[in-house]
C-alpha cells in the first residue's frame, strides 16, 4: 500500500500513485511545514516556482493536520492565481479549465485539509478520472513494512519515472519533471490522464 499526505495541487507522482495503486491518503498525521502539505510547483518563464499556502501556526510543533487551519492575512490566493495566469494563459487547455480552477482562488477554506481534498477531486474529476471519494483515513496510519511511505518531507528512492511532455515554455527551458497535475492538464488536457496511466513508470 502507499501512504500519502494531504497534499495542495499534487504532483503528478501523486496522482499517478493515486490511479494505479492501492493507496491511503493520511488525515491523521502531524503537518510538516514547506512540504507538500501546502507547497506545490509549476512551472513560470523563470523556471520551476514554488507556490505555498500560508497556514496559521506554522512553526507549532506536533500539529495534527485535521487541526491546520489556513491562514487569510496575507494575499496567497491572488498571487497564487496571479502566478496561474502567468504560467498558463497561452497554454492550449488554459480557457477550458480556467473556470474550473479560479474558485479555489476566491472562495476561502478554513481547514487545510479540506481545501486539498477538494482540490484534489476537482483535479481528478477534470482528469476524467470516475472516483466517487478518496481514499481518506481520519487515524494516523502505522506504515508495515512493505508499505511505501510518502510522507516523508524528503523521499530519495522514489522509483517514479514519467516521460517528458511538451510544456508551455519548452522553447526556452528545460523539462521539469514532477510538477503539479495542473501543469500537465493545461498542457495535455483530456490526454493528461493518458499520459498518468501510460507514460509514468511506478
Amino acid at each position: 500500500m502507499i501512504i500519502l499526505p494531504s497534499a495542495y495541487m499534487p504532483s503528478v507522482e501523486y496522482v499517478a500513485r493515486l490511479l494505479r495503486q492501492e493507496c491511503v491518503i493520511d488525515l491523521g498525521e502531524n503537518y510538516i511545514k514547506r512540504s507538500q502539505r501546502n507547497r506545490t510547483s509549476i512551472l513560470s518563464a523563470n523556471g520551476v516556482m514554488a507556490l505555498t499556502v500560508n497556514v496559521e501556526n506554522a512553526n507549532r510543533m506536533r500539529q495534527p493536520m485535521r487541526d491546520v487551519k489556513i491562514d487569510y492575512s496575507k494575499r496567497w490566493q491572488h498571487q497564487h492565481w496571479v502566478s496561474i495566469l502567468s504560467a498558463y494563459k497561452s497554454s492550449p487547455y488554459f480557457d477550458h479549465y480556467a473556470a474550473e480552477i479560479e474558485p479555489f482562488y476566491r472562495k476561502e477554506w478554513r481547514y487545510l485539509v479540506d481545501y486539498n481534498c477538494e482540490y484534489t477531486e476537482k483535479l481528478l474529476k477534470l482528469l476524467g478520472v470516475a472516483s466517487s471519494s478518496l481514499p481518506l483515513s481520519e487515524r494516523y496510519v502505522v506504515a508495515a513494512a512493505d508499505d511505501y511511505d510518502l510522507r516523508p518531507k524528503q523521499k530519495n528512492d522514489s522509483t517514479f519515472v514519467a516521460e517528458p511532455y511538451f510544456q508551455v515554455f519548452s522553447d526556452r527551458l528545460p523539462f521539469a519533471a514532477n510538477l503539479s497535475v495542473l501543469d500537465l492538464l493545461m498542457c495535455e488536457g483530456p490526454s493528461a490522464v493518458d499520459s498518468i496511466l501510460m507514460r509514468c513508470q511506478l
